[in-house]
């Protein structure tokens, strides 16, 4: 039976597809906060790229199942992709909360976060690209150093967010609506980080 299974498969292709849906979502994301009035056709963007993203987690789950020899450890692979998948969904929950939450006003708070994101998921799709080549390692654990960084940085700033909100907000509504805003923006960097993690000890397992 073995035998007759694949040996390889295209478990890189799906993962470098998934990390440029994440990037053009991110984009997405920091449009729509940037010009909250086109809150629609953006949300309608990264609903689209959240469910291609489901659809290639899929496939390399499929594949997973059906190949014999993987090119990295098989729960590696699955960690990888589903840990991709989440960035996907909460910048799509981000964008849905927007749309139900009714905001009109973005803070700039808000939109820094939504900046650190685009930058985080533009390492993660370097360091998946340098993943498939398996050259140059410290080139790779360094952007992985540089998006656990970005995600220290978010963290600084919700915080600061978080303090100016509860000092300054006197709308109590808004506070539920902002606090929420802020945490799920600052969850997509650190499932970057969970990436970045992944990855930096795939690199140091076959160095």
């Amino acid at each position: 039976m073995p035998r007759l299974l694949p040996r390889q498969g295209k478990f890189f292709d799906f993962f470098n597809q998934h990390a440029q849906l994440a990037t053009l979502a991110a984009a997405e994301l920091k449009a729509l906060l940037e010009d909250i009035s086109d809150l629609e056709s953006r949300r309608r963007n990264i609903e689209r790229y959240e469910k291609q993203a489901d659809q290639v987690t899929r496939q390399t789950i499929a594949l997973l199942h059906q190949t014999f020899i993987t090119p990295l450890d098989r729960d590696e692979i699955h960690q990888l992709i589903t840990r991709m998948d989440d960035i996907l969904d909460l910048m799509e929950d981000v964008a849905q909360c927007l749309f139900l939450y009714d905001l009109r006003v973005v803070p700039d708070e808000a939109k820094r976060l939504a900046d650190i994101c685009v930058a985080c998921c533009a390492k993660v799709q370097q360091a998946v690209t340098k993943l498939e080549t398996g050259g140059d390692p410290d080139s790779t654990l360094k952007i992985c150093a540089e998006i656990e960084r970005l995600e220290a940085d978010a963290d600084h700033v919700m915080r600061s967010a978080m303090a100016k909100l509860f000092r300054e907000e006197p709308d109590a509504k808004q506070i539920i609506k902002l606090k929420d805003i802020y945490q799920l923006l600052e969850s997509v960097t650190d499932k970057c980080d969970d990436v970045a993690n992944i990855i930096e000890s795939i690199v140091l397992e076959n160095a």
